[in-house]
């Protein structure tokens, strides 16, 4: 994605394309220090993102989203939490207040891409294009910023956490990406996984144990939930 950094602060600015140089799918066009001279340039040219300050001298950020013609995907970046709720009713991806974590800014930068490229969150792999879907025992997942390859087999469950969902794997990690369980769960369904609370899915190869309404799975319990409760003792033949 294109971008560019729009901010007064030099300090901030430096911050900024520090934290964009650590995400190679992101292409640093220009910064300002004020927004006046950032007009003319995102007019003229093709920009996906725009990390824009709100408070700046003699013209401030939101007066610079109605000024441009063009509108590509913002991400504020300000020392101000009052202007969060106008932020979001112009349509911003994120509202990012200083100072910025980079944990924080890649999450904003990675909503940024899902609105920009859904497909480009999670990608199944096949060895060829004639590989039947059945026989696939891998994926790719985007993390941070890169795309990390995982195992079906090395997966242990799946938790759901609103926006994004923590991968636990065998190596006692966990990997946290940017796709709903819903997705997944019509991934890997055919993959000896299982989805059995609104939260969970497991991999059924890795089951320890199984309680009335609840699964063993390494050192962690998780719930069934009875909606899911029928379906999963029917596909283990419980």
């Amino acid at each position: 994605m294109k971008c560019v950094i729009i901010d007064d602060e030099p300090l901030a600015v430096e911050l900024l394309e520090d934290f964009v140089k650590k995400i190679d799918t992101l292409e640093l066009l220009h910064t300002f220090n004020n927004a006046i001279d950032a007009v003319s340039f995102i007019n003229q040219n093709n920009v996906d993102l725009i990390f824009l300050d709100i408070q700046m001298p003699h013209f401030s950020g939101i007066e610079f989203l109605n000024t441009i013609d063009k509108k590509p995907l913002i991400i504020f970046t300000t020392a101000y939490s009052d202007y969060a709720v106008e932020g979001f009713n112009l349509g911003a991806v994120d509202y990012l207040v200083k100072p910025i974590p980079f944990h924080r800014f890649l999450k904003s930068v990675v909503r940024a891409q899902q609105i920009s490229n859904p497909a480009a969150v999670i990608q199944p792999v096949t060895e060829s294009p004639a590989t039947p879907e059945s026989e696939q025992d891998f994926m790719f997942v985007r993390a941070e910023y890169e795309n990390v390859k995982m195992n079906f087999s090395d997966i242990l469950f799946i938790e759901g956490l609103k926006d994004y969902v923590k991968i636990y794997t065998t190596d006692n990690k966990f990997t946290l990406t940017l796709i709903s369980l819903i997705k997944l769960e019509n991934l890997l369904s055919n993959k000896g996984f299982s989805r059995i609370h609104r939260s969970y899915i497991i991999n059924i190869k890795h089951v320890k144990s199984i309680q009335k309404n609840k699964v063993m799975i390494s050192d962690k319990r998780i719930p069934i939930s009875e909606s899911y409760k029928s379906a999963f003792f029917e596909k283990i033949n419980l």
